[in-house]
């Protein structure tokens, strides 16, 4: 019995649904002990993890020989992401990012790359991540959103992780987006909670406008047959630059449906299980499952 099914963010291609579901089916509860409630009988067995990392994975690589090098990021969308990434953090932490305008940089690919990877690991979001690794997570994006089999493979992992009995789905960064794409082609789904974790689905031309089904006049669609969600991020973290989703997200006519809230994740700002573990998170999922 799945009630719960949790769709990983970027960077997992060597890692498996097993391995995950060892921290996320603890950490989902904790989330509800956090917040001083009751799991009723619910067990790490009633936690799913819908893993689409395989879609990534090139066959027969053990390595980081997979993921792009500095010289390599050509693309325009991945440098235009990593640019607002790069505008978002100096936003936020003018303390420790110096902003585009103020380093005067406009040199061509790759010397603009890595002017803003440089800016972007001062970050309190990014301090403990490699740069290939972040690179990675650039092409990650990139693929889901402009490559039709990739993105077709992630849902169907998702699809393949819900069941019956399955009421919240919480997806954590680009597995926000997967997520909230799956619960639109399915309004036929039980589920009736979303909690969407450290998510660009706000981030405007890159992501947001390219989502499926495409918003109508600015407003996106409302996932399936969802009844409530709740969207949290750390205040500090870049990639979930836009932090408030109900002004994309809600219906139109004034009727707020999603509950955008801050957190503090500590120096992991990005972290999924920071984020699951949080009190908000567990009254979040809480509700959904009614306890």
């Amino acid at each position: 019995m799945t009630r719960v099914v949790v769709v990983h963010g970027v960077g997992q291609q060597f890692l498996g649904k097993g391995v995950l579901h060892s921290a996320i089916g603890l950490a989902v509860l904790d989330g509800l002990d956090n917040a001083g409630l009751e799991t009723s009988g619910l067990t790490p067995a009633d936690v799913s993890v819908a893993f689409y990392g395989r879609v990534f994975r090139q066959p027969g690589t053990k390595d980081l020989s997979d993921l792009p090098l500095i010289e390599e990021i050509e693309d325009d969308f991945e440098t235009a992401l990593l640019r607002v990434w790069w505008e978002g953090g100096a936003l936020q932490e003018p303390d420790r990012i110096e902003s585009p305008e103020r380093s005067g940089s406009k040199a061509p690919v790759p010397r603009s790359v890595q002017h803003m990877m440089e800016a972007l690991t001062r970050s309190r979001s990014m301090t403990k991540i490699a740069q290939r690794f972040l690179l990675g997570s650039l092409r990650q994006v990139n693929r889901y959103l402009n490559e039709t089999g990739i993105r077709e493979r992630a849902q169907e992992c998702v699809s393949g992780a819900v069941g019956a009995d399955t009421r919240v789905l919480v997806g954590h960064s680009l597995g926000s987006v997967v997520a909230y794409e799956a619960l639109c082609a399915h309004p036929q789904w039980p589920v009736t909670t979303f909690v969407t974790l450290g998510s660009p689905l706000g981030i405007r031309n890159l992501i947001f406008d390219r989502l499926r089904p495409p918003p109508v006049a600015g407003r996106g669609e409302w996932p399936g047959g969802v009844a409530s969600w709740t969207n949290l991020c750390d205040v500090n973290d870049v990639v979930a630059l836009v932090k408030k989703l109900g002004p994309q997200f809600d219906p139109p006519g004034g009727w707020r449906r999603v509950k955008d809230k801050t957190l503090d994740n500590g120096w992991k700002v990005h972290d999924l299980i920071h984020h699951l573990t949080d009190s908000d998170t567990g009254r979040a999922v809480a509700a959904g499952l009614r306890l």
